[in-house]
């Protein structure tokens, strides 16, 4: 009986901790230069009620490669990076659009269901190597065109933001 009872106490204290633990631990902060900044409507911050990313925190996460083609590259093009729902879902976002800024203050509003839906690369890898910032990087998020007929046009071209500096949800 008693062994019973230790049992059950030990799966209930396994449980406990899984189901605490994403919520128990704090959003790492940056050790190099922030690349991305989301804010807006989040749960999880690294300081002043952002979330700040650097390449290692980006590269991190899970990679995702899509090869497709693109108004802005000859042939097809190799993206690498997390998914953005990934980014989103690590910052507990809740807003339902998103206002997505460039370096060069280009801004465009991105549903954020299209983070799921579409399964969006936020690339920090061209062909296999860093993007610099002439090349559209260092983060440019990348739908993959080839996917779906209709993300070949202008709405979801226009969604694709290179020099991508933050995210705001909304």
């Amino acid at each position: 009986m008693f062994k019973k009872m230790l049992l059950c106490l030990s799966i209930a204290l396994t449980l406990f901790s899984i189901g605490t633990k994403s919520h128990a631990q704090p959003l790492a902060s940056p050790s190099g230069r922030t690349i991305l900044t989301v804010s807006g409507k989040i749960g999880k911050t690294n300081g002043d009620g952002v979330a700040r990313f650097d390449m290692a925190m980006l590269n991190a996460l899970p990679q995702r490669t899509i090869k497709t083609r693109t108004p802005w590259y000859p042939g097809i093009t190799e993206f690498t990076g997390p998914l953005l729902a990934d980014v989103l879902a690590l910052t507990e976002a809740q807003g339902a659009n998103i206002r997505a800024s460039a370096l060069n203050d280009y801004s465009i509003v991105i549903p954020a269901s299209d983070a799921a839906d579409h399964q969006i690369v936020l690339a920090t890898l061209l062909n296999g190597k860093p993007m610099s910032i002439r090349d559209k990087g260092p983060t440019f998020i990348v739908y993959p065109f080839d996917s779906k007929e209709e993300l070949r046009a202008s709405t979801y071209y226009e969604r694709s933001i290179w020099q991508l500096k933050s995210l705001e949800l909304k």
